[in-house]
């Protein structure tokens, strides 16, 4: 049976014994097996130690050797390579034994999902990646729990600087919460300096400055700043991130040509010190060239995975390239 993320409270432990939660978001996962697990102890494997041992964990599960009240076990990195041992568990209707199985990406001819989606029993849930309406939700509510006041900008802010991550986004969080236990109005500064924004402010300025065409001050920031090759990943991200906004941006443009228009009904509000930077990047990139421009720079990432140690290099040479 097929349920949506937010219907996580659907699930029934006594019925549900067999669980899928497959897709990119970890951190929405992890928050769900906490939710619906509770207090039950969780026994971890991974699919490989499971698969090198079948014989022994089917053996525990089925005895309840290791099981003497009701528990939870956590499979992780699954693959279709574990949908036989599922199959052989599933048809010892257990009583006191709950599997989660977590796995990345599944495609839909994958065996295991299609188990899992087929079966009235199982539960199969995907976890698709947070975008910025649901991160900015997030910390939305999560201010308003606490009862802590912070401006939107700051809310844009943080969820910018978890560049699309929610457990980098709820960590931040928690360090404000921290501080503003003796506060429950936080200044803009303030939230700055906890995120330590001033750090990658350099990373934010190429950013800006090369959407915005200044081809000068591109060469400048990077002649200043010694970069290395772990902030190569984060100049992507932070690269892919802006060039979103800048694509939704440009084709609210197309359709009403009109630049304050575009400004004024952006979603998330765009602060008034960014207005002028931002007015220059729609107007320098149409929706066509920015999607080019994405696909490139998702072109980069996978290249600088291959090639870790030559990330400067390959950093550099396409930011230069691509201000020609």
């Amino acid at each position: 049976m097929i349920l949506k993320s937010y219907e996580i409270t659907k699930i029934n432990l006594h019925k549900n014994k067999l669980i899928l939660f497959y897709g990119k978001n970890e951190a929405l996962k992890d928050q769900a097996v906490k939710l619906i697990n509770k207090n039950k102890q969780i026994f971890l494997f991974d699919e490989k130690e499971i698969l090198d041992n079948q014989n022994n964990f089917l053996e525990s599960v089925t005895t309840k050797s290791l099981f003497e009240e009701e528990k939870t076990i956590l499979i992780k990195r699954a693959s279709d390579k574990i949908l036989k041992i599922i199959e052989y568990i599933y048809s010892k209707n257990l009583k006191d034994i709950n599997i989660i199985v977590n796995s990345n990406e599944l495609e839909k001819k994958s065996k295991l999902r299609s188990f899992f989606e087929k079966e009235k029993e199982c539960i199969c849930i995907p976890f698709y990646p947070d975008n910025e309406q649901t991160l900015t939700k997030l910390a939305y509510n999560f201010f308003k729990e606490k009862k802590i006041l912070a401006s939107q900008y700051s809310i844009n802010e943080i969820v910018n600087k978890s560049l699309g991550d929610r457990k980098s986004l709820i960590n931040e969080l928690e360090k404000i919460a921290q501080f503003s236990k003796d506060k429950k109005n936080i200044k803009d500064e303030d939230i700055a300096k906890i995120i330590n924004l001033s750090e990658n402010y350099s990373i934010s300025e190429l950013v800006n400055n090369f959407l915005a065409k200044n081809k000068k001050k591109i060469v400048n920031i990077l002649n200043e700043n010694n970069y290395s090759n772990d902030d190569c990943v984060l100049i992507i991200r932070s690269f892919l991130n802006k060039s979103k906004k800048i694509l939704k941006l440009s084709e609210e443009y197309e359709k009403n040509n009109n630049i304050n228009v575009t400004i004024s009904n952006a979603r998330p509000p765009i602060f008034w010190k960014e207005k002028e930077i931002t007015i220059q990047q729609i107007k320098r990139w149409d929706p066509k060239k920015i999607k080019r421009f994405i696909y490139k720079l998702n072109e980069l990432e996978l290249n600088i995975k291959k090639n870790f140690n030559n990330s400067i290099c390959l950093t550099t040479d396409f930011i230069l390239e691509q201000s020609a």
